[in-house]
């Protein structure tokens, strides 16, 4: 009940997501490098969170540079994901790119920021819709034939998205936004109907629930459902994971 196997790693159903390890905006470094690297090591080796999620966009850059500093070298039981396909012009303005030597390109630097050599589980971050989605998937197909990437995902998709990808790679996981005041994700039943991962961002509201009573709503939507809630605070991390530990 407490564990989901995803990109073939066997991980607790909660993860940690990253996109707070920034600065505001999302944008730059934390206030504290020192004490947000403390708080992954503390993650991983103390509460053994098993599933860290992060992008390319998440400051940019500056996550999977702080993910390195912290976690390097890494477990053979951690999943490391991450995503490609969003840039950021400025502080909180993202735009999505999708076109297949951009895609390369991304996958390449992460590769280069994580210090790996294949990325566990690499998400388009967005689907650009000036590029056809075939395109975007079939580029990070190409890297996982190249061994760069572990396993594909999709974030912030529909039901439709996700059939049309599925005719060119195998969906690993779906990450969307799904929270009980935002309950209602066509995607959640089509992934269950066919066995995806489906991976809730957001699902503390940003910090608007009930963190606990928040989890518990997700974790009973079904063993497939495995939520990443995020956080820049040690205590409220220790609060969010100590009991499933």
């Amino acid at each position: 009940m407490n564990e989901i196997t995803i990109a073939g790693k066997k991980v607790g159903r909660l993860g940690l997501g990253t996109m707070r390890l920034t600065g505001p905006g999302t944008w730059g470094e934390p206030a504290d490098m020192v004490g947000a690297a403390a708080l992954l090591r503390e993650a991983v080796h103390d509460l053994g969170i098993l599933h860290i999620d992060t992008a390319d966009a998440y400051g940019p850059h500056t996550v999977e540079e702080l993910i390195r500093r912290a976690l390097h070298p890494y477990s053979e039981e951690l999943l490391l994901a991450t995503k490609v396909g969003m840039v950021r012009p400025a502080p909180n303005v993202w735009r999505p790119l999708g076109r297949p030597e951009y895609l390369r390109a991304a996958v390449e630097a992460s590769l280069r920021r994580l210090g790996s050599e294949r990325i566990d589980l690499c998400y388009l971050h967005r689907v650009d819709p000036s590029v056809p989605l075939a395109d975007q998937v079939g580029e990070l197909a190409a890297l996982q034939q190249e061994g760069k990437i572990g396993e594909i995902g999709l974030s912030k998709v529909t039901p439709e998205q996700i059939g049309q990808a599925a005719g060119v790679v195998t969906v690993a996981t779906v990450q969307n936004c799904l929270n009980a005041a935002e309950p209602v994700d066509p995607a959640l039943a089509y992934c269950l109907a066919l066995d995806i991962p489906y991976v809730p961002y957001r699902p503390l509201n940003a910090g608007k629930l009930d963190p606990q009573e928040a989890l518990r709503w997700l974790l009973d939507l079904g063993p497939l459902v495995a939520p990443i809630p995020g956080t820049a605070d040690p205590v409220h991390l220790r609060a969010l994971f100590a009991p499933a530990t």
